[in-house]
């Protein structure tokens, strides 16, 4: 194998990692060729930016060693771009959970799994900004910039990578709830006014009446927000080609 064969065969390892990864592109309807095409095509643009590998002395098991740290990396930069939507599902369970309709999932085809009806509104917007702002270039010159903090093989494990990658999934959290919040907040404000009538009134089906109440009130408190959500995914996705090369230093610096 030469040096150049090597070296593309490496980079097509991490951008393929990363598109399977990615959202859209780790659909299950999006077709398996048309992401190993562009796994290729994306490796063939970088490769020659790129030093060469040498492949003096490099055994079986080295090569496999280095196809294995690449494809580790590239999940891991792919993680960081997909938490995001990760974080978008989950939101969009809470709020369907919060206006009771959690019985309504439909199947998601880009998730492949039932998904409500509030979690595919979300899911769509935060693809529809992605892409409609050009962030999915920016996250393809994050991956060609992180070959400057992590050449190929030079993944390097450490603690300070793990803490950070805990550390963003626990964002994920938050930023669910951030999302979630102001459905959240007119379902508590509704329980409590018809706990207070129900105590006022025993004779009342608290649950039967409340329930059309918390689902049109939080189907007009999602709508009226919906301009502020995507503002602040649109905020979350432009960070994300900052997050990669963050992550990528952390897995060159170990």
């Amino acid at each position: 194998m030469t040096e150049e064969l090597l070296k593309w065969l490496l980079v097509f390892v991490r951008t393929s990692a990363v598109l399977a990864v990615l959202p859209m592109f780790s659909a299950q309807n999006f077709p398996v060729q048309l992401r190993l095409g562009l796994g290729a095509l994306t490796a063939f643009l970088f490769a020659p930016l790129l030093p060469a590998t040498t492949v003096a002395g490099l055994t079986q098991w080295g090569l496999v060693r280095l196809v294995f740290l690449e494809a580790t990396a590239g999940l891991l930069l792919g993680f960081v771009c997909r938490i995001v939507f990760y974080a978008l599902e989950m939101a969009g369970n809470l709020v369907a959970t919060e206006m009771g309709l959690m019985l309504s999932s439909t199947y998601n085809p880009l998730t492949s799994t039932a998904t409500p009806a509030p979690g595919i509104i979300l899911y769509w917007m935060a693809l529809m900004l992605w892409l409609g702002l050009d962030l999915h270039h920016g996250m393809l010159v994050g991956l060609q910039r992180s070959y400057a903090l992590v050449p190929v093989g030079g993944l390097r494990p450490s603690e300070a990578l793990l803490a950070d990658v805990i550390t963003r999934s626990g964002g994920l959290l938050v930023l669910g709830l951030q999302i979630a919040a102001p459905v959240m907040a007119v379902s508590f404000v509704i329980t409590i006014v018809f706990s207070v009538l129900g105590r006022a009134v025993p004779q009342m089906n608290v649950f039967s009446e409340s329930s059309p109440v918390r689902t049109l009130a939080g189907l007009a408190v999602f709508g009226l927000t919906c301009t502020f959500m995507a503002q602040h995914i649109a905020n979350y996705l432009r960070r994300l080609p900052e997050d990669m090369l963050r992550v990528a230093q952390l897995m060159g610096a170990g």
